[in-house]
């Protein structure tokens, strides 16, 4: 099991993402990986989720991840539980996963069944993280979903503050949307599942 806190902020791209594939390869941004993500979001069965928000519903969330490489050789298969801290714009102010390798992502959804959780929603993507010189950051396409950038850091990348990732992604020169820096995929996606608007 193991403990991971972070910062991190994930913004919107404007255009088509091939064009922004192009654009990185031209200011000489190169792929350090590829990876697919298949996340399974499991919540209490008890929950009254039509009296919850998508943020609440979600911090009662158990994730089952499955991430598989692009060369196939490596998969990682974890549950994980996120604590996430937000102000009052829903900026992200910290952050926290606890992980816990599995065996068998079938066996721990019947766990998961078994003591009462039942999933809720299934999103999948596609990352490809590019790097050049210090900077790194995986561009994110979720499947029937938005496109995004997430620049994450933990201790051992010299911990940087939301602020600093903030200026770090606005020097990259490639089109985002900049009036939110905490796109939530996660509520994006259980919005649409359970039908709610905006």
């Amino acid at each position: 099991m193991s403990l991971k806190e972070s910062n991190e902020i994930t913004v919107k791209i404007k255009g088509k993402i091939e064009d922004l594939y192009s654009t990185l390869e031209e200011q000489n941004y190169t792929i350090k990986e590829k990876f697919n993500m298949d996340d399974s979001y499991f919540v209490p069965k008890d929950l009254k989720l039509d009296e919850m928000t998508e943020r609440e519903i979600l911090a009662k969330a158990i994730l089952i991840r499955k991430i598989t490489r692009e060369n196939g050789i490596k998969i990682t298969k974890c549950i994980t539980f996120k604590i996430k801290e937000f102000n009052s714009n829903g900026d992200i102010l910290r952050q926290e996963a606890i992980n816990c390798d599995v065996v068998s992502i079938e066996d721990a959804k019947r766990l998961l069944s078994a003591i009462g959780y039942f999933e809720i929603m299934n999103i999948k993507e596609n990352d490809i993280v590019y790097k050049k010189g210090e900077v790194s950051f995986a561009i994110k396409d979720i499947e029937n979903g938005d496109n995004l950038i997430e620049i994450e850091t933990e201790d051992k990348d010299g911990f940087r503050t939301i602020e600093e990732l903030k200026e770090t992604i606005n020097k990259l020169n490639i089109p985002i949307e900049k009036d939110n820096y905490f796109v939530k995929k996660a509520e994006i996606e259980l919005r649409k599942i359970l039908k709610r608007q905006d």
